[in-house]
């Protein structure tokens, strides 16, 4: 066998780290999800800040997305436009979680002009059922309310658009 060329030396650690770093990664994700539920998701009602009586069963059918977000968390201020422009077409549920009171989230969505719906998890009831541990996190589901995929951190439009897409084909 012909030893390797300084060429495909190079090549072959190329390969290398790059294999590393995918492992990394979902070694990270991994663990960044271990506490977050899966299968059937736990069951969301009540009255968001506009009023509206919202059942998440209401959205069986189609894809929708449950988006856990705080008012204190930067990350959840920098996602906050991507998240308004997938609400619009109404498959975005959010609930703001460990932010205060009912009181004080709508003080917040009043100053940033938020127009998703959005629940109020005074308690952290909500987080605990979903398994959530940091903001934000949002819970991809199908049509049938079963969890296709969980993102922590940002998500871009296109990825929640994206992710929104393949939990629709139960993919």
């Amino acid at each position: 066998m012909k030893p390797l060329s300084d060429k495909g030396r190079a090549r072959l650690r190329s390969a290398a780290w790059w294999v590393g770093m995918i492992a990394m990664l979902l070694v990270l994700r991994a663990w960044q999800t271990r506490n977050a539920v899966s299968g059937e998701a736990p069951s969301v009602s009540g009255r968001t800040l506009s009023g509206e009586t919202v059942d998440l069963r209401s959205f069986r059918g189609g894809a929708v997305a449950v988006h856990f977000w705080a008012t204190w968390c930067g990350v959840c201020a920098a996602e906050r436009g991507n998240v308004e422009t997938v609400a619009g077409g109404g498959r975005v549920l959010t609930i703001a979680s460990a932010s205060g009171s009912r009181r004080d989230v709508a003080r917040y969505v009043r100053q940033h002009g938020m127009l998703a719906p959005v629940l109020v998890d005074e308690g952290g009831a909500l987080a605990r059922a979903y398994g959530v541990t940091s903001y934000p996190t949002t819970f991809y589901l199908d049509g049938d309310g079963k969890i296709r995929f969980v993102e922590i951190g940002y998500t871009t439009t296109l990825g929640i658009y994206a992710r929104l897409g393949l939990a629709r084909l139960g993919l």
